[in-house]
């Protein structure tokens, strides 16, 4: 089980506790979290589950792939060095303690 913490832009902080085999993004849309809206259901085809993780981040994350890096380019907020899509975070022991912030948008 992992603890993910949720930061929306308001400052309102969501932390839930998820079990594998859920994402980052399913895990936003199981316990109703506004800001991620995933209209692909977790393809990495949309950009509408887009997050920027943490900047004091230390936790071992999946190495992007092409495809998420392409999808990031055209998503409604622009992408920084933090970026990810949330449908692309498998949730693993490993990712106790993640802080993702969601953008101000998502479409």
């Amino acid at each position: 089980m992992a603890k993910i913490t949720y930061k929306h832009p308001g400052g309102t902080v969501t932390v839930v506790d998820l079990d594998a085999p859920n994402t980052v993004m399913r895990g936003a849309k199981l316990n109703n979290i506004d800001g991620i809206e995933a209209q692909c259901g977790g393809s990495a085809q949309c950009g509408t589950c887009h997050v920027f993780i943490d900047q004091d981040n230390t936790l071992p994350l999946p190495e992007m792939d092409s495809v998420e890096d392409d999808v990031l380019y055209g998503t409604a907020v622009p992408r920084c060095d933090t970026s990810r899509l949330s449908c692309q975070l498998p949730v693993t022991d490993a990712l106790d303690g993640l802080v993702v912030h969601l953008p101000e948008a998502q479409s």
